[in-house]
């Protein structure tokens, strides 16, 4: 069963396993949690005990490594896929609960004494970003027109005493937020701070218009996700979570906002966006601020999983044998992908590219191997590319196409992909592609037959020195 009701209860979890750190020194919210969060990439989690002018804790790094995603969801790390995949296809209504119910409704703050920086330690994580910035909010707001909800994460900058500024691209909640503003309403949005990984990892799930992110983490966890209408808005929150800022993306108002360091380890840049006002705060008794370090591990996987359960779908649409789809860090969880398959007719890894870009925009350079190869292994892979590829017949390459407007490398996102063909032809030879290979090595254990205690008086007359 899964290991997180609660940002708490997961953080329980991450102790007794030894993966967290807490960090009792007095850290300043400039830089320096930013700092301990990127030393501790992969290993740890960083829980921060002693913030700099705060009360309140910050945590960061919850969860950096696909294990614990998987321990987060309780199951094995090679099942994560089609889990998702299934609580996409069968989301769980959520369990409607009482405010009196609602530990985040344990505390509530209106009006003038709404002060974001005042109560909140909100960081500040890169050189030349704008200002503070809620990088793990969950932006949950209802379509205008079917009353149905939409869970996403934004950035959003610290822009006054109650006003955020917000970069929301056109996708769900922009669409909600259109319609709102062409009536010359404003749009009521919650902005949920401190809940479980599994939680934040269903927000990021590539659904259909109208399907509540929040029922998806309800399946991936088994059991209803509780929620509580919140206090000034009519929008549901998790009822668990640590912090919830309700509020309203202003129309027609535009502010500046940026830069801000994404997750191409580069800065988004300095522009006009929209502006939400907040009205009122809730949190939960000795609320826990939780933050996601730009470009960190658990920014990128965060990204990455749900990306690759949506590709993995749509190039099984294309060609059924294709077996694992995996977005590699190096290329940020977003731009490179590896694709393994059983080829049964020439040209399908073709087509297995071309269905990748036309899966996600940011796909840029797609690299597809046969069953024998580990995705997972980059030295696997990269001898594949090494050894199976020819550009004169496996290279495909489509200039002008859509990528990411964060890789500066495009001319305002559009520029080329490319495609690397790595399957071996189905005409070779018997021996041609045969991989070498040695019996018996992968049923040996080599610690049977390594001597534990070693003598260094192995030759006569022979010294070791210093």
């Amino acid at each position: 069963m899964h290991n997180c009701k609660s940002l708490r209860s997961w953080l329980g979890k991450l102790k007794k396993e030894e993966q967290l750190a807490v960090i009792d020194k007095n850290v300043s919210l400039e830089y320096e949690i930013a700092a301990f969060t990127k030393k501790l990439d992969g290993k740890k989690a960083a829980y921060f005990s002693n913030v700099e002018g705060y009360h309140i804790p910050v945590v960061s790094g919850m969860t950096s490594t696909r294990e614990q995603f998987a321990m987060a969801m309780g199951i094995p790390e090679q099942e994560i896929t089609d889990k998702f995949l299934d609580a996409l296809d069968h989301p769980t209504p959520c369990l409607q609960v009482s405010s009196e119910e609602a530990p985040v409704h344990e505390n509530v703050i209106m009006g003038e004494d709404v002060d974001l920086l005042k109560l909140l330690p909100i960081p500040i994580h890169h050189e030349k970003d704008s200002g503070h910035y809620i990088s793990a909010g969950l932006a949950i707001a209802k379509d205008p027109v079917t009353g149905n909800q939409n869970v996403s994460i934004h950035r959003l900058q610290v822009s006054g005493k109650n006003k955020l500024g917000a970069l929301i691209l056109p996708r769900h909640l922009y669409s909600f937020y259109k319609a709102a503003e062409e009536k010359g309403e404003p749009l009521e949005i919650a902005i949920v701070i401190g809940v479980d990984p599994v939680s934040i990892l269903a927000s990021q799930a590539i659904a259909p218009l109208g399907q509540d992110e929040m029922e998806i983490a309800g399946s991936l966890k088994g059991e209803p996700e509780p929620v509580v209408k919140c206090k000034t808005i009519n929008v549901n929150v998790p009822a668990y979570a640590e912090i919830v800022l309700e509020g309203r993306i202003l129309p027609h108002v535009r502010e500046p906002e940026g830069p801000f360091g994404e997750f191409p380890k580069y800065y988004g840049p300095k522009s006009n966006k929209e502006v939400i006002e907040i009205t009122a705060i809730t949190h939960r008794n000795n609320p826990i601020f939780q933050t996601i370090l730009a470009s960190s591990y658990e920014h990128l996987l965060l990204g990455g999983i749900p990306r690759e359960a949506s590709l993995l779908r749509a190039l099984r649409n294309t060609v059924p044998t294709v077996k694992d789809v995996h977005l590699s860090l190096g290329g940020t969880c977003r731009y490179h992908l590896i694709v393994q398959m059983k080829k049964r007719n020439e040209g399908e890894a073709k087509n297995v590219i071309l269905a990748a870009f036309a899966g996600h925009y940011d796909v840029k350079h797609v690299i597809v191997v046969d069953e024998d190869v580990d995705i997972y292994n980059l030295e696997e892979v990269e001898w594949a590319l090494a050894t199976r590829f020819q550009a004169e017949k496996d290279l495909v390459v489509i200039n002008g196409s859509l990528g990411s407007k964060l890789d500066p490398s495009t001319n305002k996102g559009v520029g080329s992909k490319v495609g690397f063909d790595c399957t071996v032809p189905l005409n070779s030879e018997p021996m041609e592609y045969e991989k070498i290979q040695i019996p018996g090595m992968n049923d040996m254990n080599e610690h049977d037959y390594l001597q534990q205690q070693v003598s260094f008086d192995l030759l006569p007359g022979e010294h070791f020195k210093e």
